[in-house]
């Protein structure tokens, strides 16, 4: 498996972030910047098929719990472009933001003390796509997860592309 790519900093015990850190061709959404978060972390990753592929497994949110880890169910939401989801037994609402056909997905959540932004920036490469996550968490449960263990995105964001990356490249 190729290595992914995570970016964070960490200087004199305290997690830093910042604008800097995110990939530049990522929107984020207003209240929702990299110098906003309480944790923020980015990873990637060549996925060796085509963006459609990796696409196609994010888009449907339903399939989530067969393959991303502590995501338990996913229902449709009351509205259009909305669902719930139940990640290690927390439950989030999530708002599509940005839904780009086979190069950019985003969502807003909301959970118990938890406010969240996901972007995803699918590219075509030569042997494949490149693909960025980036997660911008804000909220008091998002500061005390950061005391307890400051590399808590960095390790979902990692398992979101390791899994993303074996279904995409065993895909049909």
């Amino acid at each position: 498996m190729a290595a992914l790519k995570v970016t964070r900093h960490h200087e004199r015990g305290t997690w830093m972030f910042g604008a800097s850190d995110s990939h530049p061709d990522i929107h984020w959404p207003s209240g929702f910047s990299p110098d906003q978060a309480h944790s923020f972390c980015q990873a990637q990753a060549v996925v060796h098929a085509p963006p459609a592929t990796a696409f196609a497994l994010l888009n449907c949110v339903t399939r989530w719990p067969e393959w991303v880890p502590g995501v338990t169910e996913v229902r449709a939401g009351p509205l259009a472009r909305t669902f719930e989801v139940w990640f290690h037994g927390q439950r989030f609402e999530l708002f599509l933001g940005e839904h780009v056909p086979h190069s950019r997905l985003g969502w807003s959540g909301i959970g118990a003390g938890v406010q969240l932004y996901q972007a995803w920036l699918l590219t075509p490469v030569e042997d494949g796509t490149h693909v960025v996550i980036g997660n911008v968490v804000r909220g008091p449960a998002a500061k005390s997860l950061n005391e307890l263990s400051p590399v808590w995105t960095q390790r979902l964001n990692s398992l979101w592309l390791a899994q993303l990356k074996r279904l995409s490249e065993s895909a049909p």
